[in-house]
């Protein structure tokens, strides 16, 4: 049997957005499973499994999902879902301003109306928040720190790399200090020190110290401060094993620096 088949579906039009665009959808295993697997929600999926779809190289998240299931962990059925192009930056932002449209909502309600129930019916997934992930990237990481208190009776987890908590002056803090920690959560946040001067860093740092003021501990929060990462795909992609070990196994890889709380923006 061929190795690493990611199946492709749509092209979906995604109502309140220009073009169409494709759902690409990788299982661990192929042929029948004892039980559904969980399952990962991935922004800009042109860029999360090879190189060719992607700008600048891909993540090889299946990959990262094989090693998974040759350690025995729990691994996910990944979901890339393709950006808009010239739309990225309205359709990932939850807010109006940094030259966004703040149109993100609009996307949520598609994917959690009609894509979230055609995977679950034609895959074998799970359908409890506490198996059901979202992830993303820069931009993408924000919309899914963003979903996931929005939607956390659909979105259990969230994978946020480096994500762009500058958009709209920084409205995602004031937005996430007014929600209530959704009841089934583990968060997985990154970013590198050679980001923006710095600046990447120095806000995941405030965002995680606020979540562990709010009584989100190891359990359900891992954080890596990367001294070399910059923003880039090869930058996401090395650090992805480790953020889908914690995600789904609760599994600290080894290279994650440990980080305590009362050391977070100092």
């Amino acid at each position: 049997m061929a190795e690493h088949i990611i199946y492709l579906l749509g092209p979906y039009n995604v109502p309140g957005f220009e073009g169409e665009r494709n759902v690409r959808v990788y299982l661990p295993k192929e042929g029948e499973q004892a039980a559904p697997s969980p399952v990962l929600y991935v922004f800009d999926g042109q860029n999360i499994f090879h190189d060719d779809p992607s700008y600048a190289g891909g993540w090889h998240l299946h990959r990262a999902v094989r090693d998974l299931v040759e350690q025995n962990l729990v691994a996910p059925v990944l979901v890339g879902i393709d950006h808009g192009g010239p739309s990225r930056m309205h359709e990932l932002s939850p807010f109006v301003g940094s030259g966004s449209e703040g149109k993100l909502e609009d996307l949520l309600s598609w994917i959690t109306g009609e894509l979230v129930p055609q995977v679950q019916k034609q895959f074998s997934v799970r359908t409890d928040p506490a198996g059901t992930a979202i992830g993303g990237s820069s931009l993408g990481g924000l919309a899914a720190l963003y979903a996931h208190f929005r939607r956390p009776d659909v979105f259990g987890a969230a994978l946020c790399m480096s994500p762009s908590l500058w958009v709209a002056e920084g409205k995602i803090f004031e937005y996430i200090e007014k929600q209530p920690m959704p009841p089934s959560t583990r968060l997985y946040v990154d970013a590198g020190a050679k980001e923006d001067n710095g600046s990447v860093l120095r806000n995941a740092e405030r965002l995680v110290e606020h979540l562990r003021g709010r009584g989100c501990g190891e359990g359900c929060l891992l954080f890596y401060p990367d001294e070399d990462g910059n923003h880039s795909e090869e930058a996401w992609r090395r650090r992805a094993p480790a953020a889908l070990q914690f995600l789904f196994s609760g599994v600290v890889a080894p290279e994650v620096p440990v980080t305590e709380p009362n050391t977070i923006a100092a």
